[in-house]
């Protein structure tokens, strides 16, 4: 019974969507950075690389978020009392590890920019998590960077698709980053968050994220337009792009903190299906 309460408590601390989805990120920077599948080491690192980090991160997180938890997610593994604070360290430690070796294999640039993004995501947690904008675009910044990480991982550090794409992905999370506040304006009030949804207000918040979601609706079809790629990208990002934009309608009218969440997962599941989709694409060509 203890041994099955640990394993769903260590399930939902690391929640495995949210690292799912930024090794698919590096795969993906991968991806475009060839122009076709990736070789099997590297996608395998790569995926690893994102996932261990993104995992070492989130598990970081809910150390330094108990008595915020407490009130906004008491559901929380810590809080619920199915692990416990140092049960969140050990899990990171293992997490953060496996990062970093994997990264080592990649390569020198690799290990120093995952060395990097990890202090970023330490100090984030830490120090950075009540202080509004700045710790939104530290969280941003270290999503984007895996579309460059997949990149460095089959040696085009530079690749000007992969940093667009890098780019997109930094401003959706900025706007996923906001709207989170947002939801979160209770908890966040209770630590002294200076959050943009704190300092001008939970609708004028959500303006701001909605605006963000239409600009990354746009900029999609950059790489189309500069020929970077294909007629199935096009097809593919106006189909997301639709869904995108009927959520971040949605969110911006939604009334309740749950139906905001709702919206918002929404926008996410709706991205990591594109990208799946594209991916899979790559290796039936």
């Amino acid at each position: 019974m203890i041994i099955s309460k640990k394993i769903r408590g260590t399930i939902q601390l690391f929640r495995p969507e949210l690292p799912f989805a930024a090794g698919v990120c590096v795969i993906l920077g991968e991806i475009i950075a060839l122009g076709s599948s990736p070789p099997w080491r590297e996608l395998l690192l790569g995926f690893a690389c994102g996932f261990f980090l993104s995992g070492a991160a989130l598990t970081l997180n809910d150390y330094f978020d108990i008595e915020v938890d407490k009130v906004n997610a008491p559901q929380r593994p810590i809080p619920a009392g199915l692990l416990t604070p140092s049960d969140a360290i050990g899990l990171t430690a293992i997490a953060t590890l496996i990062g970093l070796v994997t990264a080592f294999f990649i390569g020198p640039l690799a290990f120093i920019v995952s060395a990097i993004f990890w202090v970023i995501g330490a100090l984030y947690n830490w120090r950075y998590k009540a202080s509004g904008i700045w710790g939104n675009l530290m969280v941003a910044a270290s999503v984007g960077i895996t579309f460059v990480l997949g990149g460095i991982a089959v040696g085009q550090p530079m690749n000007k698709v992969v940093w667009s794409f890098g780019l997109i992905a930094f401003l959706i999370d900025l706007a996923e980053e906001i709207a989170g506040d947002a939801m979160d304006m209770e908890g966040d009030r209770k630590r002294g968050s200076k959050s943009i949804a704190l300092t001008v207000g939970r609708d004028t918040a959500l303006r701001i994220t909605g605006s963000l979601f239409v600009l990354v609706v746009l900029l999609s079809y950059v790489p189309f337009v500069l020929g970077w790629l294909e007629a199935g990208y096009l097809l593919l990002v106006s189909a997301i792009g639709i869904v995108v934009l009927l959520f971040t309608i949605r969110l911006v009218r939604s009334q309740t903190p749950q139906a905001g969440r709702s919206a918002m997962r929404g926008i996410y599941l709706s991205i990591v299906f594109g990208m799946i989709v594209f991916i899979g694409s790559q290796f039936l060509v």
